[in-house]
């Protein structure tokens, strides 16, 4: 049976969805996870689910711990991870409420652990590959749905990911942009790295919530827009992960 590991939460934890939900405490050599793991199957898949910024959205995103997060993960055997992020939009063509599988990412972060290889044993030095960090075939699993599902998305992008909990400045704003970057967030890096030094295949669904700081005419990014054009399309991503769990 296929074990698949959801971070983010998106509503997946309604017990509607899940069968036989049960939650699953793990110690790790990092600490405690954000949450508890959430436990159940969707369509004979096991499921387990973590919110990563805790259950009230109480842990800002520089103190997740995502090393006891993807840890837990490894240790339960998950097959693959797929993770949700509301993102703010660095281009025109990204509009709100607009779906995005990222497949590249650009790390701005300053304070967070960023390896599980705090230390090397003699003779076997790890240097994770990280040219193409998000899985291809999960990916186009994901692509392929939206196209069935016909929701507005976009078949690539790089996000940024800064060290929040604020937003960006206008110049900074500008500068991601001036870098390629298409979307920001305050999340994905971190998690994508240790994912993939743990060998597990990772792909993020980002939403687009917002334009950040650079649009001219645009008022800028505040939490409560985030959270509003979240709230309003988290049926959509919900819907589409269900489908792609099913077909897994």
């Amino acid at each position: 049976m296929k074990k698949i590991a959801i971070i983010g939460g998106s509503g997946l934890d309604n017990p509607s969805i899940l069968k036989n939900p049960k939650l699953i405490e793990i110690k790790t050599p990092y600490g405690k996870p954000s949450t508890k793991i959430k436990h159940g199957l969707i369509a004979d898949k096991d499921l387990f689910i973590i919110a990563r910024h805790g259950l009230e959205h109480t842990i800002p995103p520089t103190q997740v711990n995502n090393r006891a997060n993807i840890w837990a993960l490894k240790n339960i055997g998950v097959d693959c991870i797929i993770t949700t992020t509301a993102v703010g939009s660095l281009r025109e063509n990204i509009e709100r409420g607009d779906l995005v599988i990222l497949d590249q990412f650009i790390d701005f972060t300053r304070k967070r652990e960023l390896s599980f290889f705090d230390t090397f044993e003699s003779g076997k030095m790890q240097h994770t590959p990280m040219a193409d960090p998000f899985d291809a075939s999960l990916r186009q699993s994901l692509i392929e749905e939206c196209q069935l599902l016909k929701y507005n998305h976009h078949t690539m992008g790089t996000v940024v990911t800064i060290e929040g909990p604020r937003f960006s400045t206008r110049a900074e704003s500008q500068m991601f942009r001036a870098w390629g970057a298409d979307v920001i967030n305050m999340s994905i890096a971190p998690e994508c790295i240790l994912a993939n030094e743990m060998k597990i295949p990772y792909v993020s669904v980002a939403m687009s919530t917002d334009y950040d700081s650079w649009r001219e005419g645009e008022i800028p990014v505040s939490w409560e827009e985030v959270i509003k054009v979240f709230n309003e399309n988290v049926g959509k991503v919900t819907n589409l992960l269900v489908n792609v769990i099913e077909k897994i």
